[in-house]
């Protein structure tokens, strides 16, 4: 099945592990292939990965674009550890991406890293 993306005017796509920009008006695409995407809008960058929550997002996010995603599992669990010690709320959270990367389920693990980055941010906007 394919996967229809409109892409606005300026907006980055990563498809497989090339950043395609939209330099033109607004741009339709039809993406068939089992490869790694990524919108703008879901990317975070290593230096917007300014808070742990983020960091174990930016982690996550790698381990979806690699070939080899297992690279980053150690990384991934160590910063997990740190944040749930810290933050005991989060427990569910890291539960949940926990389980999708186990299964091999990068992109669901990366859903439900966005709701841990929203619950910290909740968190944050409390303390």
């Amino acid at each position: 099945m394919a996967l229809l993306i409109d892409l606005k005017p300026g907006e980055r796509i990563i498809i497989g592990q090339a950043v395609i920009t939209n330099d033109g008006p607004r741009t339709r695409l039809v993406i068939q292939g089992d490869t790694p995407i990524l919108r703008e809008k879901d990317i975070i960058r290593p230096e917007d990965a300014d808070t742990p929550c983020k960091m174990i997002y930016a982690t996550v996010q790698l381990m979806y674009l690699d070939p080899d995603p297992k690279r980053h599992h150690q990384v991934y669990f160590a910063f997990a550890r740190q944040v749930q010690e810290a933050a005991p709320s989060t427990a569910p959270y890291l539960l949940d991406i926990n389980e999708k990367i186990i299964a091999g389920a990068y992109y669901q693990a990366l859903k439900e890293a966005k709701k841990l980055v929203n619950h910290e941010a909740r968190l944050l906007s409390n303390a």
